[in-house]
């Protein structure tokens, strides 16, 4: 199946080099370290050649799985885990995103309706104290820049110290909005529930916690940490080259200032996560060109855990309103892009399969395209559901175990960090988590539970 065409934008790095595919094809199969053209002529399976061929896409694949079987072996992983996103209220403007609700409907002197919500850290903690007895041990947070937030109180000082320049910084005192989400500290200080694993503050947000201050990146982190934070998420990356962030965020942070994000959790010993959000404006060059920056990030510090490359959904976002996206990533473009992280990042052991982008089939199909964890149960899942993704809000552990094991692989229960890792006895159905604070191996819901209520 021959891939998307997208050639509407004048960029400056293409899908070009004097690479063979066949060179780089053997040069994944014998573990060598792949350069960004190797990579591009695997995406491509050889820029020789227009469109996907098939039989080379099959050797790409091949080349992956068997990369995945030597580094993590035959078990797939996944987390017992909620989202608990903050809130939808946001004025970045990103055009691959739904998720967002423009910041005014949130004030008081609006009195339209609107389907967001922004939550209290007092309702925030509810939410992860019902979430426990479920037997979750990780809790994700991953929310917009609602421009009340601020980092702390000493934060919060600050900027009201100078009322000029709000509108410059995005600030906005709590007083002007309904519903008042307090600090980035006191949320995940809320989440913070029995040291349940907490799992939040994108370099975005991080980002937004620092803003009129002269504050770096590590202090930011220094402050979440202490009040609880225990890893980061590195999403907020999509395409970590500028000219594909000037057509799709142009207001988010640049790819630097996202790789000082991250160095700065790793300084402060916070475990972090890694993404790509493909599928949309950017070629196979870009895509090749953000593993480098992974991997680089990872050769660095050493602090990267897992990879999880994202398949743009595309119905409800603006790129696709606006006509400037007809489509998303085609299967055969979502398998070569799991295979080829599998390949290009030799030092990040585990590589994410989405079953909320991909769905079970393609899911399932991933886990022999190099992948070797299954994501979580999530409980609630918003972003992709609001950009207009159809594959549901809860996997229960029968669930995993049911899909896991008609691919003859080994379903295992795991915890954020991949550091304790616990395989399910088959003979003893129902399955449920055990590594929570409250987990007894009891089953989680038989069903998806009732969506958030919006505030």
């Amino acid at each position: 199946m021959a891939a998307t065409p997208r050639t509407s934008f004048d960029f400056d790095h293409l899908p070009v080099t004097d690479q063979p595919f066949e060179n780089a094809l053997e040069k994944a199969r014998n573990g060598e370290r792949l350069t960004v053209d190797d990579a591009v002529e695997l995406l491509t399976t050889g820029t020789d050649t227009s469109g996907i061929d098939l039989h080379r896409k099959e050797q790409v694949l091949e080349a992956a799985d068997q990369r995945r079987s030597e580094v993590v072996g035959e078990v797939v992983t996944f987390v017992a885990n909620l989202n608990n996103n903050i809130t939808t209220a946001c004025n970045t403007g990103c055009l691959f995103c739904n998720f967002k609700d423009s910041a005014y409907l949130f004030e008081k002197n609006y009195t339209g309706a609107h389907n967001g919500f922004t939550k209290t850290p007092e309702t925030s903690r509810k939410t992860v104290e019902d979430a426990l007895d479920l037997g979750i041990s990780e809790v994700c947070s991953v929310s917009g820049l609602h421009p009340s937030l601020v980092l702390n109180s000493e934060h919060r000082e600050i900027l009201d110290s100078s009322p000029e320049n709000h509108n410059q910084l995005q600030y906005k005192p709590a007083k002007y909005y309904h519903t008042d989400p307090g600090t980035y500290c006191d949320q995940i200080h809320a989440m913070n529930v029995e040291n349940v694993h907490v799992h939040s503050m994108t370099p975005e947000e991080a980002d937004h916690a620092k803003r009129g201050t002269d504050w770096n990146y590590r202090k930011v982190y220094r402050e979440l940490k202490k009040s609880g934070l225990n890893s980061v998420p590195g999403t907020a990356a999509e395409i970590l080259v500028e000219e594909v962030r000037d057509i799709i965020c142009p207001g988010k942070i640049s790819s630097t200032d996202w790789v000082n994000a991250m160095e700065g959790a790793a300084a402060e010993n916070l475990p972090l996560t890694a993404t790509i959000m493909y599928g949309h404006v950017e070629n196979e060059m870009h895509r090749a060109m953000h593993l480098q920056v992974i991997r680089d990030l990872q050769d660095r510090t050493k602090m990267i855990k897992e990879f999880v490359p994202l398949s743009f959904v595309y119905p409800n976002t603006p790129l696709h309103k606006r006509g400037m996206v007809s489509g998303g990533a085609t299967p055969s473009e979502d398998e070569l892009m799991m295979a080829v992280s599998r390949l290009f990042l030799d030092n990040i052991s585990n590589i994410q399969s989405s079953w909320v982008k991909f769905g079970d089939s393609q899911g399932l199909k991933m886990l022999s395209c190099g992948a070797n964890d299954f994501m979580g149960t999530l409980l609630s899942e918003e972003i992709t559901t609001r950009a207009g993704g159809n594959f549901g809000q809860f996997r229960s552990f029968n669930e995993y175990v049911d899909l896991i094991t008609t691919i003859g692989r080994i379903p295992a229960e795991r915890n954020t960090t991949y550091e304790r890792i616990v395989e399910l006895d088959l003979d003893q159905p129902p399955f449920g988590p055990t590594l929570g604070p409250r987990a007894n191996g009891s089953p989680m819901l038989s069903k998806s539970p009732t969506p958030p209520i919006s505030y």
